[in-house]
């Protein structure tokens, strides 16, 4: 089982990096929290979560171990998998996941896309007692400095199984309010809006 990578970013988007290490390259899906705190080219270490299933073998990547702590505890809910959770990271940091899931706030967990009513309440449920320590943890909010294009917000929605015509309306009139927007806050607002 790999536990954890070090290598140099090799290839890198809002949902997926490709971490070189030793010549090796390993495809690691990643949340949005942890597409900005990393940098083409430069060394990095992300915890890994490895899911094999019969026809893939998966790795996630994250950060930090609470942000790897808090995906197992949402793909061990029935009825959410690693694609969801990670839409669900990229949507709402660790303490908005925590203090919905303690308000029993469904709307709240609903605004990550392919979330249900039923999901977001089994999730409530599930996991009220397990996240207590994530309602006060600060998110290391780092700001990426270079903006990048529509396209590649749209490209990366794609990745996630959303279309482009539906996504792109609402990319321009996020851009239109804030034309300095980064690729990721960008993400993480159609998102929060579709």
């Amino acid at each position: 089982m790999i536990f954890s990578l070090q290598g140099i970013v090799q290839e890198l988007t809002p949902t997926y990096v490709v971490v070189n290490v030793n010549g090796v390259g390993y495809y690691v899906g990643i949340s949005l929290m942890t597409s900005q705190t990393l940098t083409l080219n430069q060394e990095t270490m992300l915890f890994i979560q490895q899911i094999i299933r019969e026809d893939a073998n998966l790795l996630f990547g994250f950060k930090t171990r609470s942000e790897k702590e808090m995906f197992n505890l949402l793909i061990s809910v029935n009825g959410v998998g690693a694609v969801s959770a990670l839409i669900l990271l990229s949507t709402l940091s660790l303490s908005e996941i925590a203090t919905a899931i303690l308000s029993k706030n469904s709307a709240v967990i609903q605004k990550a896309k392919g979330l249900g009513t039923k999901t977001a309440e089994r999730i409530i449920v599930d996991l009220k007692d397990k996240v207590q320590k994530f309602g006060t943890a600060e998110e290391n909010n780092s700001v990426l400095a270079n903006n990048k294009s529509k396209d590649e917000a749209l490209s990366a929605l794609e990745v996630l199984g959303i279309s482009k015509r539906m996504s792109e309306k609402i990319a321009d009139r996020i851009i239109k309010q804030d034309p300095e927007i980064s690729v990721e806050e960008l993400v993480k607002q159609i998102l929060k809006n579709i």
